[in-house]
C-alpha cells in the first residue's frame, strides 16, 4: 500500500487507445516528470510524453486525481496515449525507471480501493463478475453487485440489528421495572421474526452460480436413446462421439451455450441399464447418478414409467416414426429442435434471478444463513441476554459480507483473478 503502482489498464495493445493508470503517493511526481509541468485536477490535457533522457514518447492526453477522492483512494494519474504496442512498451519502461514506482500485480487497483474503503467486498465481487460478464442476464446482476445492492441491503440489516441490540441492552439495564422489560422484549421480537422473514426470503432467490455457469441441463436415458446425438444438435457441433453401439458414451461430457440470451450447461450421460458387466460403464452410470442429482432441468430420454420427477420426456428419434411419449424430437432432421429449446428457456427463465433482482453467490447465501440461524435463535430464545448474545454474533456475521472482518484469505484469491490493469 505504500509503493505507486502502475498498468496499462485498457486491453491489450494494438488498439485505437491505450490508457495507463497510475496510484499511489508519487503519481503526481511520475506525472510532472513525464509531461514537465503541474496538470489542473480533473481536466483531460494535451501532453507530450518524454523519457528520462528527454526523448519523445508519445503525444496524448494526461488526466490528475489529487487526494482520496478516487478509483483506488489514493492518488491516482491517467495516461492516454496511442495504442501501439511500441507506444505503450516504451511508457510502461519509462514509469519502471522511476524510482519508487512498480508493475501493479493482478487485481491490485481494486484491492487498494477496497483497503481505502472506496468499494467494500460485495462491491469488488460484483466487479469481478461484471469483467466475466458473457451474457446480459451476468451483466445486469454483476452490476446490481457492483454498485452495492447488496451493501445496502446488509446495511439496513446491520442497522436493524444494532437497535434490536440496543433495545435488548436497555431492557436488561431496565430488567428491575417488569413492564418496562417486559414491553421491550415483546417489541425485539416481533422486529426479529420480521427480520428473519426479510433474510429467508433473500435466500430464496435463485443462486448467482446458475447467471455465471449456466443452467445444468442433463441428458439421461438408457442407452441407444439419442441423447448424445440430441446433445451435439442442442450445444451445435460435435461434441459427443455418436455411433450404434450401446455404451459408446462412459464420462460425462459438458458444453455451455447460450440460447436466447440464457446461459446452458448441456450434460450428455452414460446410459442407464441394469444389465451391464462393464465396470467402466458401471462407473460411468455411477456418474450419470451423480449429474442427476446436480441437475437443474433433466431432459428424459427413455421409458416413461422411468422418467425422474419433474423431468422433460423427450420421444427422440422421432424421423424413425416411433411413436413414444413425449415431446417428438430429431436430432438428424431437426423436428421439434425448436419446441425444445423453447421449453427449455421457459423452465432455465424460471430457475434464473430476475432481471436487476440480487444474485448471490455461494459466499453470500452461507455467511446469510449463518445470520439467519443466529436471528433464528435470537427469536426462540427466553432469556435476553441470549438473545444479546446471538445479536453480536449475527453482527458480526454481517460484517464478513462486506468485508470488514474475517475474510483476509478470501480477498486473496478474489483480487489475484482480476487482470493486472484492474
Amino acid at each position: 500500500m505504500t509503493d505507486t503502482i502502475f498498468a496499462l489498464s485498457s486491453g491489450l495493445p494494438p488498439a485505437g487507445i491505450a490508457i495507463i493508470r497510475i496510484s499511489g503517493r508519487r503519481a503526481g511526481d511520475a506525472l510532472r516528470l513525464l509531461i514537465g509541468k503541474d496538470l489542473s485536477p480533473r481536466r483531460a490535457v494535451r501532453c507530450r510524453f518524454r523519457s528520462g533522457d528527454g526523448s519523445t514518447l508519445d503525444d496524448g492526453l494526461a488526466l490528475w486525481f489529487p487526494g482520496t477522492a478516487t478509483a483506488t483512494g489514493e492518488p491516482v494519474a491517467e495516461l492516454h496515449l496511442h495504442g501501439g504496442r511500441a507506444v505503450v512498451a516504451a511508457v510502461l519502461e519509462a514509469l519502471a525507471a522511476i524510482d519508487g514506482l512498480r508493475a501493479a500485480t493482478a487485481g491490485e487497483f481494486t484491492r487498494r480501493a477496497f483497503e481505502n474503503g472506496r468499494i467494500d467486498l460485495a462491491e469488488a465481487e460484483g466487479l469481478a463478475d461484471l469483467l466475466a460478464a458473457e451474457t446480459e442476464g451476468q451483466r445486469r446482476a454483476a452490476l446490481a453487485l457492483a454498485e452495492g445492492g447488496l451493501s445496502r441491503l446488509a446495511g439496513e440489516w446491520q442497522e436493524e440489528v444494532l437497535r434490536l441490540s440496543a433495545q435488548v441492552e436497555a431492557a436488561l439495564d431496565f430488567s428491575d421495572e417488569d413492564d418496562v422489560a417486559e414491553g421491550s422484549g415483546a417489541a425485539v421480537y416481533a422486529a426479529l421474526a420480521a427480520l428473519l422473514a426479510s433474510l429467508e426470503g433473500q435466500l430464496r432467490n435463485p443462486p448467482a452460480e446458475r447467471l455465471r455457469d449456466g443452467v445444468r441441463v442433463v441428458l439421461a436415458g438408457p442407452p441407444n436413446s439419442g441423447k448424445s446425438s440430441l446433445f451435439n444438435a442442442l450445444v451445435g457441433r460435435q461434441a459427443a462421439i455418436v455411433t450404434d453401439i450401446a455404451g459408446t458414451t462412459r464420462d460425462r461430457i459438458e458444453a455451455p451455450v447460450v440460447i436466447d440470451g440464457i446461459p446452458l450447461l448441456i450434460i450428455d450421460t452414460a446410459g442407464l441399464r441394469d444389465d451391464s458387466g462393464d465396470a467402466i460403464e458401471a462407473i460411468g452410470m455411477v456418474r450419470t447418478g451423480e449429474a442427476l442429482a446436480e441437475a437443474d432441468v433433466i431432459l428424459w430420454l427413455g421409458a416413461e414409467q422411468a422418467r425422474p420427477t419433474a423431468a422433460l420426456l423427450i420421444a427422440a428419434k422421432a424421423d424413425l416414426g416411433v411413436k413414444d411419449a413425449g415431446l417428438p424430437v430429431s436430432a438428424h432432421t431437426g423436428a421439434g429442435l425448436g419446441l425444445l429449446r423453447s421449453a427449455l428457456i421457459a423452465q432455465a427463465t424460471a430457475l434464473l434471478p430476475t432481471p436487476g433482482a440480487l444474485a448471490l453467490n455461494a459466499r453470500h447465501r452461507a455467511i446469510l444463513r449463518d445470520v439467519a440461524l443466529e436471528i433464528e435463535a435470537a427469536h426462540g430464545a427466553n432469556d435476553l441476554l441470549i438473545t444479546a448474545e446471538h445479536l453480536r454474533t449475527a453482527r458480526n456475521r454481517l460484517d464478513a459480507l462486506t468485508g470488514r472482518s474475517g475474510v483476509e484469505d478470501m480477498l486473496d484469491a478474489l483480487f489475484g483473478a482480476f487482470c493486472i490493469g484492474k
